[in-house]
């Protein structure tokens, strides 16, 4: 017979299989999600959850898409984490440090506990790329947090009230914008399609039946 685990979704108590992860679980238990099911692949952050193993004390953090059950777990699934957005021109301002003390002055009041690292549930040094944001250097703090899918989890944890990933979005910006060079091929392409060169190849393709469309997207020439 199949492995069962006992699980709590919102304090009530289900038997549910092993392999399970705690999305599949859940929707396994009776649940319909509608909220906070997203891409289901790991890329959008929108299953954002917290749980704790029955007899230990650590409150952790996960994506539901991706983590799988455990025995004795109580899941607690939040559809939003709040995260605060400022509200910016990307064409009136610059990469200086300047900005960031303007937009985000509360990553200056980091007391450096690492919670956002723990936090995280892409493994992202979140810590090191709010550091790099309070130094002006844009490009590291892109690179840095480039995998972050905005899951609020970091956030959550702040005891500063930082909002790690509107930080990274803003590097990230400021760095496509100004600092990374000029992607010349992206642009002619982009030039391409506004002028129609691609709209038949496209109307043919949008014809084709769905499994020769797989076909075409796993078999496809991946650029290096």
């Amino acid at each position: 017979m199949e492995k069962m685990v006992n699980v709590y979704f919102f304090g009530k108590k289900y038997s549910v299989p092993a392999d399970l992860t705690i999305m599949t679980a859940m929707e396994y238990a009776g649940y319909t999600l509608k909220r906070g099911c997203g891409c289901r692949h790991g890329f959008c952050g929108a299953c954002a959850t917290i749980y704790r193993i029955k007899g230990k004390n650590e409150l952790k953090t996960c994506l539901a898409c991706q983590t799988q059950v455990e025995e004795g777990m109580y899941v607690a699934s939040i559809p939003f984490f709040p995260t605060d957005k400022r509200t910016y021109d990307i064409e009136e301002i610059k990469p200086t440090q300047q900005i960031m003390m303007e937009l985000y002055p509360e990553i200056y009041s980091c007391i450096g506990c690492n919670a956002c690292t723990k936090a995280c549930t892409q493994d992202l040094n979140v810590m090191q790329y709010i550091a790099y944001a309070q130094r002006g250097e844009f490009e590291k703090c892109a690179e840095e947090s480039f995998d972050c899918v905005s899951c609020g989890c970091c956030s959550v944890r702040c005891p500063a009230g930082i909002s790690h990933p509107m930080v990274g979005l803003l590097a990230r910006r400021l760095t496509g914008k100004y600092i990374a060079p000029e992607t010349k091929h992206l642009k002619n392409r982009v030039e391409e399609i506004h002028k129609g060169a691609y709209d038949e190849l496209i109307e043919q393709v949008m014809q084709k039946p769905i499994t020769e469309m797989q076909e075409l997207y796993n078999t496809r020439e991946i650029e290096k």
